[in-house]
């Protein structure tokens, strides 16, 4: 095997690099000297909820669009074939469940982080257990995302991989941190729009050079790469149509439904509708985004045929292989190869900007605000700008800890997703379980973290172990490619016991770990005493038991705690069920309204700062 085979840029691809990078901290400047200027904490980290749905949508898109998925869809089409598309079937539900059943709730309550939801239904405790769940989730992701492109891309291209990660880790800083998440948002829709014009640009010379569309597909079909629906239930699988289409419909809501970088944008909307339309929106997107990485994946089957640059050794990882391909097509047009290296930026850039937003947001909201109830608005806007940036440092620190990783990459990657599930467990069994109480949630949450790390660690050593053992779990990259095609090859006795459990397919791991903290909080909830849905706070249980026992009669469903509908629940802040949810949940907003009810009632009020109706900060009433 001979070393990495490296391509250089020429001056205009670097320009076009640097273009980007002034573009989108432009967009952050504009937005700090523009408007409110960033004075409260509701512009900067929700931007006045007054933002429309197609800017949110296109940020809804690009936040989980990082670099690493723009190198990992076509790498996964050119060695396992088209399969792998039929992960688009779960985006359908996988956005319309959020649609329209997360978002009415976090909209109606209006909340500034998600994880005050869980204050409001359950207790302080679960809230703080929810935010420490998503900070660990979120610092260990954004280093990598930060890190893998620049690797790959200085591996193949020779450009300077710290000037790559200083560069990207600086920039997404500053505009996030001078701009909020208005320039986060419109930032992300630059960056979109950027990714659609690197992929597609790739994706036509090289057809073309391939010889035509038809060329392509019949390169495809001879090499076996376009393929059926795989109807196999078996779960061990790592890609058939159950796998993708149902468990990715629970990898989905744990991105579009919980998360709080999402959650953010949605309540950023100017109205819950414009909120429920950007989540439709995405869904036309997605499509799209899926459709090119398969595309780009066919072409370079098309170009190489079952002679890849891995198989040659031209280069050493899967990632590596398509800016390979890349610079391969685009070698005599210069500027297209920057263009490419922009839309990888972009992914990067857009994500980690997302993650630092929403850190900053939850460490304001969740863990500062409630034990410091008398800042004023200035000083919580200038805090939540220091840790924006505190944030980014952080991020470039983890960067430099992926490097010193290796082999541990793709299991830092993992952690996203192992994190993901219980938290849309702990969400799901607080929105549809009127009777889990907080021991329940805290007990779910726990195992269902344990659950995680014990598959995902577990499956990530049994395939670093001799063979003998199923190496097709995660979605591989670098050299576990090998290891995939030996076993495809080498026909082996299905795995049985513990084992079985680790080579479940990554695609099942939301949707596992998430049961497993439904389960566990219910049978804990029962045998501590389960709750009564009159005894919680208004608006935060969504009725979906009760729309699915539309058929038993009205004592039953009172019995079975799932009468109350939502559309009772208020849509503004000055309607008492949200007040009472408001005192009783230890507050997360205050309102003259609510000021006025509470002296009607014969209460004291606490000295408080007073805020309008848009504005919200903390209330400590305990």
């Amino acid at each position: 095997m001979g070393d990495v085979v490296q391509m250089h840029f020429s001056t205009v691809d670097y320009v076009i690099f640097v273009l980007l990078l002034v573009a989108s901290t432009g967009i952050g400047l504009y937005y700090a000297f523009s408007g409110g200027r960033q004075r409260t904490t509701q512009e900067f980290l929700l931007a006045d909820r007054s933002m429309r749905c197609l800017p949110v949508s296109l940020s809804l898109l690009a936040t989980f669009q990082s670099a690493v998925a723009i190198l990992g869809a076509p790498s996964e089409i050119y060695t396992h074939g088209t399969q792998y598309w039929f992960l688009g079937c779960s985006y359908f539900l996988g956005l319309l469940i959020p649609a329209h059943i997360f978002i009415p709730v976090f909209y109606r309550l209006r909340l500034s982080s998600a994880y005050e939801y869980l204050e409001l239904r359950f207790c302080k405790s679960v809230r703080i257990c929810g935010t420490a769940t998503f900070i660990f989730q979120m610092v260990i992701y954004m280093g990598v995302v930060l890190y893998a492109p620049a690797l790959a891309l200085n591996a193949v291209t020779g450009f300077d991989l710290w000037g790559a990660v200083l560069a990207m880790g600086l920039v997404s800083t500053l505009y996030t941190a001078l701009g909020g998440l208005k320039a986060v948002i419109w930032t992300d829709v630059f960056q979109t729009i950027v990714m659609f014009a690197g992929q597609l640009a790739v994706i036509v010379v090289g057809t073309h050079q391939a010889g035509g569309i038809a060329e392509v597909w019949r390169k495809a079909q001879n090499g076996s790469r376009i393929s059926g629906l795989d109807l196999n239930p078996d779960p061990l699988e790592r890609h058939t149509f159950w796998t993708l289409g149902v468990g990715g419909v629970f990898l989905m809501l744990a991105l579009y439904g919980v998360n709080q970088a999402q959650v953010q944008r949605y309540l950023s909307s100017r109205t819950e509708k414009e909120a429920i339309m950007s989540c439709y929106a995405v869904f036309p997107c997605q499509q799209v985004v899926l459709t090119l990485g398969c595309l780009m994946g066919l072409v370079m089957y098309a170009r190489y045929g079952e002679e890849s640059p891995l198989d040659k050794g031209y280069v050493k990882t899967n990632d590596q292989m398509v800016l390979y391909f890349v610079m391969d097509v685009l070698r005599d047009l210069p500027g297209l190869p920057g263009l490419f290296v922009a839309c990888l930026f972009s992914g990067a850039l857009s994500t980690i900007s997302s993650a630092f937003n929403s850190l900053a947001t939850v460490t304001m909201e969740d863990l500062i605000k409630p034990h410091v109830p008398a800042m004023t608005e200035a000083r919580a806007t200038l805090l939540s700008k220091m840790l924006a940036i505190g944030y980014g440092l952080v991020c470039l620190a983890m960067a430099y800890l992926a490097s010193l990783m290796g082999s541990v990459l793709q299991a830092a990657l993992s952690i996203f997703g192992m994190v993901g599930g219980p938290l849309l467990g702990l969400f799901c069994l607080g929105m549809f379980f009127p009777w889990a109480n907080s021991t329940g949630a805290l007990v779910g949450l726990a195992s269902g973290l344990v659950m995680a790390f014990w598959i995902g660690i577990g499956s990530f050593v049994s395939r670093m172990s001799p063979p003998g053992i199923n190496a097709t779990i995660m979605p591989d990259v670098g050299n576990m490619t090998t290891a995939v095609m030996t076993t495809l090859i080498t026909t082996k006795p299905r795995p049985s016991g513990v084992q079985a459990l680790y080579s479940l397919s990554y695609m099942w791991y939301s949707a596992h770990n998430s049961t497993t903290v439904v389960v566990v909080g219910l049978l804990v909830s029962f045998l501590t005493g389960p709750w009564k849905e009159k005894d919680l706070n208004p608006g935060t249980i969504y009725p979906v038991l009760g729309t699915l026992l539309f058929f038993l009669p009205q004592r039953y469903k009172e019995k079975l705690c799932c009468v109350t509908p939502l559309e009772d629940k208020p849509k503004g802040l000055d309607h008492e069920p949200y007040l009472m949810a408001q005192k009783n949940g230890n507050g997360v907003a205050c309102t003259n309204e609510e000021d006025k009810i509470r002296e009607e009632e014969g209460e004291q009020i606490t000295a408080q700062p007073t805020c309008n109706l848009a504005h919200t900060v903390q209330e400590t009433a305990l």
